[in-house]
C-alpha cells in the first residue's frame, strides 16, 4: 500500500515509507508518483542510439566510468538519469511520475541520496519551480537561505545553527514558491547530511550521528526531536548569505552587502541541477531571481580560516539577519 510524503511543497506519493520522512494522513491531491524499483518499469541500464544525451557529468568512479548521464529518452517525453552505481530513475516531461530502478546490492537508504536529491529537484523544475542549491534556516518568522559552491560549508552551517536552536527548513535544496513579489522556502525533510569531517567539528567524533546508508560514509542529523528542530511550514525568504571561501587572515568573519550583475550571475550559478535547464527554463529561472533580488538582501560572507568557529559563524549570520531582513525594504517586499 502507498504512502503520501510532503517535500519541498509537493505530496509525492511512494511504494513504500522512505526514510527518515514523516507519513502524511491526507491522501488527496498527489502531485508526484513514485515507483521503487517496480519490475514492471526498468529503464535500460545505459542509454540507448536513441537517447538524446542532455548532461554527462565530469566526475569519473573508480572504474573511469562518468558517475551521471542525463538523457532525453527516445520518445522525447521523458528523462532518464543513469548512474554508474546502477541506479536509474525516469521522470516524465511534466515532472508527475518518477520510476526508480536499482541493482540488488543496493538499499533503499542509498536511492534516496538521489530521488530526495537531483531526480525530485529536476522533477520541481519541470514544473516550473525554481529550486536553489541552498540551505535554509528559521529566525524568527523569516528564511534565511545559505549559498555556497560545494564545500562551502552550507550543510554545516546549518546544523550548527539547529544546534544552537535555530529550526531548520531544508539541506542542500532549497525550494522557491513564486506568489509574485514573495517567495516562500519550502520545508524539505527533516534530515541535515553531513560528511564526517564536519561532524567531528561539530561533535568531536562521526560515530555520534547514523550513517545515511550502510554503504556510504556520509552521516546525517536528525531534525526530529525538540532540540534540532524541522520548521514544517513555508516562510517568506528574508535573506541570502553566500558562503564564501574560509580566509586565514580574519579573526572573525566579514559580512558584507552585495549588489548589481555580480549578485544576479552568482544566484544563477547556484541554482539547483542548473546544468539541465534549457532555454525557456533558464529565462524563467532569470525571471524568478530579478524579483527575488528586487526584495531580498543578498550578503557576502567571508569566513574565517577556522572551521570550529562554525557557531560564531552562525551569531554574525543571525545578528545580521535580524538587520537586514527585516528591514523597510525588505518588509514591504514580503508585505
Amino acid at each position: 500500500m502507498s504512502v503520501i510524503h510532503l517535500v519541498y511543497g509537493l505530496r509525492i506519493e511512494v511504494d513504500v515509507p522512505l526514510p527518515g520522512l514523516p507519513v502524511q494522513s491526507v491522501t488527496q491531491g498527489v502531485d508526484v508518483r513514485v515507483r521503487l524499483n517496480d519490475g514492471s518499469v526498468i529503464p535500460p541500464a545505459t542509454p540507448t542510439a536513441t537517447d538524446k544525451v542532455l548532461y554527462s557529468s565530469s566526475n569519473f568512479d573508480q572504474k573511469g566510468h562518468t558517475t551521471l548521464r542525463v538523457v532525453l529518452l527516445g520518445g522525447g517525453t521523458s528523462y532518464g538519469f543513469f548512474y554508474s552505481d546502477g541506479a536509474r530513475f525516469t521522470i516524465d516531461g511534466m515532472g508527475r511520475n518518477v520510476s526508480a530502478y536499482w541493482p540488488e546490492n543496493y538499499t533503499l537508504e542509498d536511492a534516496c541520496t538521489y530521488l530526495l536529491g537531483p531526480v525530485i529537484a529536476f522533477a520541481l523544475q519541470l514544473r516550473g519551480v525554481t529550486c536553489l542549491h541552498a540551505s535554509a534556516i528559521a529566525l524568527e518568522d523569516r528564511a534565511i537561505a545559505l549559498f555556497g559552491l560545494a564545500g562551502a560549508g552550507k550543510s554545516t552551517t546549518a546544523a550548527a545553527f539547529a544546534i544552537q536552536g535555530f529550526s531548520v527548513l531544508a539541506d542542500d535544496v532549497a525550494v522557491l514558491a513564486d506568489l509574485g513579489d514573495l517567495f516562500l522556502v519550502q520545508p524539505g525533510y527533516p534530515r541535515i547530511n553531513l560528511w564526517p569531517d564536519s561532524v567531528r567539528t561539530l561533535f568531536g567524533a562521526e560515530e555520534v550521528l547514523p550513517r545515511i546508508t550502510p554503504t556510504w560514509g556520509k552521516r546525517y542529523l536528525p531534525l526530529d526531536h525538540d532540540r534540532n528542530r524541522f520548521q514544517s511550514n513555508p516562510l517568506p525568504l528574508g535573506a541570502i548569505y553566500i558562503l564564501g571561501e574560509r580566509e586565514a587572515g580574519l579573526t572573525e568573519p566579514v559580512i558584507e552587502e552585495m549588489v548589481g550583475g555580480e549578485t544576479l550571475i552568482t544566484l544563477a550559478a547556484n541554482t539547483y541541477v542548473n546544468y539541465l535547464l534549457d532555454s525557456g527554463m533558464r529565462a524563467r529561472e532569470f525571471d524568478v531571481l530579478s524579483r527575488v533580488l528586487a526584495g531580498v538582501p543578498v550578503r557576502r560572507v567571508r569566513p574565517t580560516a577556522d572551521p570550529s568557529k562554525v557557531f560564531a559563524l552562525c551569531e554574525s549570520i543571525a545578528a545580521d539577519a535580524k538587520l537586514v531582513a527585516f528591514s523597510g525594504a525588505a518588509r514591504t517586499a514580503h508585505g
